[in-house]
């Protein structure tokens, strides 16, 4: 086995990770705490992604899991007044949606596209 073979092997095992993590995060709609195994995992496992076109998908899931709680913890502070309900439900979707995109360009074998700056 060469080098370059080794670098194959990595990718693909960090890949097979990714998915895991994808999968944590979804499983977090019925249970949740394998949201906070995903975003441990994420950040444990951030340096080995750094520089390959998984570091994409690592960004997009822990921005997930930051966004989802800000919006959780929102939208709980305000169910008394009646639009905490509207948080939470859009927050979910969204939540949803991010799971969903995020996946299917992993299978695809594609990078999130980066947010405009």
């Amino acid at each position: 086995m060469n080098e370059t073979d080794g670098v194959v092997v990595q990718d693909e095992a960090n890949r097979k990770l990714t998915h895991v993590i994808y999968a944590l995060y979804a499983a977090s709609i019925l249970v949740g705490i394998t949201c906070l195994v995903a975003i441990i995992i994420n950040y444990v496992k951030r340096d080995d992604v750094a520089g390959t076109w998984l570091e994409s998908h690592f960004r997009w899931q822990i921005r997930t899991f930051w966004f989802s709680l800000l919006w959780g913890v929102l939208g709980a502070l305000t169910l008394i007044f009646g639009v905490g309900l509207f948080i939470l439900l859009a927050g979910f979707v969204w939540f949803v949606y991010r799971i969903v995109k995020g996946w299917l360009f992993l299978n695809d074998g594609k990078p999130m596209p980066m947010p405009a700056a």
